[in-house]
């Protein structure tokens, strides 16, 4: 495979089309992805504080429920797999391979993120059972430990919005033909 810059396969000039594929799908997933994180970092997260704890525990548990489906985990762990991609296939393409290997650094703290902090305080809520048979539905919100986890939500919301605009830039330099 060809992964030189200044031709793809048809001989059109430009990268190969693996390259520019793999690019426009990190762009496409990295920007859902982190369209979701921003959507709960400035609308989900804040609305739920302001709920009591019944509220609070069965919201957040329908809520994590509902995220675990192909098209948001395709989309998450399909971010990762194709920046990586993209920055194995822009190893020569001039400006565009730092700014796709550093948006694949930032988008793997992110995915780090969410398994070391988010993963086991979301599968804690949920093991608490049901919120109609919980008898301290207080103690699992504390249990929770929410402004750890929007205070780590913020940090991975931010590292995913750098790796976005490091991609589109990769793309725009890429388009180009720099």
């Amino acid at each position: 495979m060809n992964i030189e810059h200044t031709s793809d396969a048809a001989g059109l000039g430009g990268p190969p089309l693996i390259a520019s594929l793999a690019l426009a799908g990190a762009i496409i997933l990295t920007g859902v992805v982190t369209g979701v994180l921003a959507l709960y970092a400035h609308t989900i997260m804040p609305a739920l504080r302001t709920t009591d704890d019944r509220t609070f525990v069965g919201a957040y548990q329908a809520l994590d429920r509902a995220v675990y489906n192909p098209w948001f985990m395709g989309s998450f762990f399909g971010a990762l797999i194709l920046t990586g991609v993209s920055a194995a296939t822009h190893l020569t393409a001039g400006p565009a391979f730092p700014l796709v290997a550093a948006a694949f650094l930032l988008y793997l703290g992110v995915v780090l993120i969410t398994m070391i902090i988010h993963v086991p305080l979301n599968n804690a809520i949920s093991a608490a059972g049901d919120p109609d048979r919980i008898p301290d539905l207080s103690q699992v919100r504390r249990n929770f430990h929410e402004a750890r986890w929007v205070a780590w939500h913020l940090v991975r919301t931010i590292l995913g919005v750098c790796a976005f605009v490091l991609l589109v830039v990769a793309g725009t330099l890429q388009s180009r033909g720099r």
